[in-house]
């Protein structure tokens, strides 16, 4: 923030939103998004363009219950009604859960962040829920959850997930983004009632890359691929190889960390746990 915006001052807000009613997080001049949504309803509020600043950039259907962005208000506002407002405006589909003042003048929503927390519902029943249609994916055939854990194991600490990543497009001279990425934590959670959750925490994600992984394990789940393939999966570094990209409904960026919060360490489960995978 430069001496001639002196009058502004950083905000820090935690949204939630159902990313069924938007094309994703990125603004977007043709459709609906959450940063277009966020950016007219905060240049109401502030009588002056306002840009907004997502930790994590979404796509479409995808929902969030913690997505922290960032932007610049006129200094005097009161957080409280500026909450208040944008929740009458844009909920249900879209609330701030929290306001307040960005703990310093530079905050960065994205660039700030030292890990992402996304979690993942399924509902594994041979019956669809109508009321969880629109938050998990449904799976029908019966899933082994103890191969899912054996096969989750190894993709706890540092890789190369090429083989789990939407391969971007790119421009004539430009060279690829890294692929290599630090999981701090993924584990699967029986909540029961046929549903299964998987909660996955990273320093950053490449695009789709939960959603690969989510959806190769539950190929493992069917007993369409052996526990014990996931180390090759993450040595060949080729998409090809990996299994199918589960649906976005099921997918919810969770919470994002910053350095106030600390970094957690690599977690596994116990060893006495694990078993040798087949």
């Amino acid at each position: 923030m430069s001496a001639m915006d002196s009058a502004l001052r950083r905000v820090r807000l935690v949204v939630a939103y159902d990313g069924g009613a938007y094309h994703g997080f990125a603004r977007n001049p043709i459709v609906p998004t959450v940063a277009n949504t966020l950016e007219r309803v905060l240049s109401l509020i502030c009588r002056l363009p306002v840009e907004v600043v997502g930790a994590g950039r979404t796509d479409a259907g995808v929902h969030a219950w913690g997505q922290v962005v960032s932007a610049d208000v006129p200094a005097d506002l009161d957080l409280v009604d500026v909450q208040r407002r944008i929740n009458k405006m844009c909920g249900p589909t879209l609330v701030v859960r929290t306001a307040e003042w960005a703990p310093t003048e530079d905050f960065h929503a994205r660039f700030d962040a030292i890990w992402r927390h996304y979690r993942y519902t399924i509902l594994n029943s041979p019956t669809p829920n109508p009321f969880l249609a629109a938050t998990t994916w449904h799976v029908r055939h019966s899933l082994d959850l103890r191969l899912m854990e054996l096969a989750t194991d190894p993709f706890v600490g540092e890789h190369d997930f090429a083989s789990f990543c939407r391969k971007p497009r790119l421009e004539d001279g430009r060279k690829p983004r890294s692929t290599v990425r630090r999981l701090l934590i993924a584990e699967w959670s029986d909540l029961g009632d046929g549903l299964l959750r998987f909660d996955i925490r990273a320093n950053a994600f490449c695009h789709q890359q939960v959603r690969a992984i989510v959806g190769t394990l539950v190929e493992v789940g069917l007993g369409k691929r052996k526990a014990g393939e996931m180390a090759a999966l993450l040595r060949a570094r080729d998409r090809r190889t990996a299994g199918q990209v589960a649906p976005a409904v099921g997918l919810c960026l969770w919470e994002v960390g910053y350095p106030e919060l600390g970094t957690p360490g690599p977690r596994r489960r116990p060893k006495a746990e694990r078993e040798k995978p087949a």
